[in-house]
């Protein structure tokens, strides 16, 4: 019983990365923006918070300040490939070898050192006292329970509940189509995909302040594309991008727990188990989601840079 509820515990914490990182992949994948510049943001903001706590000990000022490092890059990023129309693959690809280099630069008298500050533990009366899950899913900091809940809630009805949330898919639907109704095509993807960087950077805080707590060179592991892959899995929606990132976080307790209590299994092989999940995630559903295949299509104008004049 400690066993399974030391894994949900761990599992809810590391998972929560890779769900505000995914959910400010959805943010940018619905308006038709892919970004794969996710990795390097995370490193930037990892460092990022790190830096802020040890100049100013509040973990809230280390996680505000790693937001606005996500909207400048953010930013920046939706200049060349929403407003010039660059290559948003090789954007991305430039995003995050320029985010992590600049991180491990930046970071290096950094590299080790603990957090000055970090998010404690919020109890829920009552609730935490429940067996097994008690502990695991209402004993956590704020951000764990905004990450799980309220940011996916204030998306998901955005999304699919708001004359607002229906522009937005369809300018990531038909761009097109949208511009000659009037909406705003450029202006939202540009909004969206800023607001979708700063949330992967936050991402990164919140692994440096609240789930290792420290940085160091290669901290974020390739967590920012197993997010663009949670984003395909979850099918473009915010509640699934953050039940994905919870089965990915308990691969990774398992992976932890295993090498703690030296289980007969290959530490290699453990510490690989979430990257042959996000294979997994990636074959899978082709295979056992062929009738709901509609239903998980990415945005049709995923990728496709919108020019007025060709409409």
């Amino acid at each position: 019983m400690e066993l399974i509820t030391g894994i949900l515990t761990t599992a809810v914490l590391a998972g929560g990365v890779l769900a505000l990182a995914a959910l400010g992949e959805v943010l940018a994948e619905r308006v038709g923006v892919f970004n794969l510049g996710v990795e390097g943001l995370m490193a930037l903001g990892g460092v990022t918070g790190i830096i802020a706590v040890t100049l100013y000990p509040n973990p809230f000022f280390g996680f505000v300040m790693a937001l606005l490092v996500g909207l400048g890059f953010g930013a920046l990023f939706a200049l060349a490939t929403v407003v010039f129309r660059a290559n948003q693959v090789l954007c991305g690809l430039a995003l995050t070898m320029l985010g992590s280099g600049l991180a491990v630069t930046i970071g290096k008298s950094y590299s080790g050192m603990p957090a000055k500050a970090t998010f404690e533990k919020i109890i829920v009366p009552y609730l935490s006292d429940l067996p097994i899950v008690g502990r695991a899913f209402f004993s956590q900091n704020i951000l764990v329970y905004l990450i799980y809940l309220i940011i996916p809630a204030v998306i998901s009805f955005m999304l699919f509940r708001t004359r607002h949330g229906m522009n937005v898919r369809a300018v990531g639907e038909n761009p097109a189509a949208a511009d000659s109704a009037g909406i705003p095509v450029t202006l939202i993807r540009f909004c969206y995909v800023t607001i979708g960087a700063a949330l992967g950077a936050g991402a990164g805080a919140y692994l440096t302040l609240a789930f290792v707590p420290s940085w160091s060179d290669g901290v974020v592991a390739g967590r920012g594309w197993i997010a663009v892959a949670l984003v395909i899995f979850a099918g473009y929606r915010p509640f699934g991008a953050v039940f994905g990132a919870l089965l990915f976080g308990v691969i990774t307790a398992i992976g932890y727990v295993g090498q703690a209590r030296n289980w007969p299994i290959s530490p290699t092989f453990l510490s690989m188990l979430p990257y042959l999940g996000t294979m997994l995630a990636m074959i899978l559903p082709v295979f056992l989601w062929r009738r709901l295949r509609l239903g998980f299509t990415a945005p049709a104008g995923l990728g496709v840079p919108f020019f007025r004049d060709e409409r």
